[in-house]
């Protein structure tokens, strides 16, 4: 199963804060345990808000909202893709990391939909659209 790990921002990664040098260093031996486990899929942080930009949609009407946003607890600020037996084992893994902010902080995890969750609506067709589409991401490096 694959999890999408998101950590919540803070007041401080939306004042755009950086972290210290020694919490950059526990969360590099935590990426580097979460690799060696064969969990770490992918991971970034994310910039503040402020630099960032939102799209609504409403029929075929788009409408761009530029940041900062409000309420900080509610916004993203680093996510992990995680290879994981359960969720079970997903939380085990969160439970060992570093607290990534300098305050109190909170991790979300969310399973990600695999092609058969999607059942008789992922044709034939539409399962080999995604197949190459993935392998053409796996060859590009993405």
């Amino acid at each position: 199963m694959r999890f999408m790990v998101l950590v919540r921002a803070t007041r401080s990664s939306e004042a755009g804060e950086m972290p210290s040098e020694a919490l950059m260093a526990e969360m590099g031996q935590f990426n580097e345990a979460l690799m060696t486990a064969g969990v770490l899929v992918s991971g970034e942080g994310l910039k503040p808000s402020r630099d960032g930009a939102r799209v609504r949609f409403s029929g075929a009407e788009r409408t761009v909202t530029r940041g900062p946003f409000a309420a900080p607890e509610s916004l993203v600020a680093g996510f992990w893709i995680w290879q994981c037996a359960s969720m079970d084992e997903a939380i085990a893994w969160a439970r060992r990391c570093p607290n990534p902010m300098p305050e109190a902080s909170e991790i979300e995890i969310r399973p990600l939909f695999e092609m058969e969750d999607f059942g008789d609506a992922m044709s034939p067709e539409l399962r080999e659209q995604e197949q190459a589409l993935r392998e053409r991401l796996d060859s590009d490096g993405g």
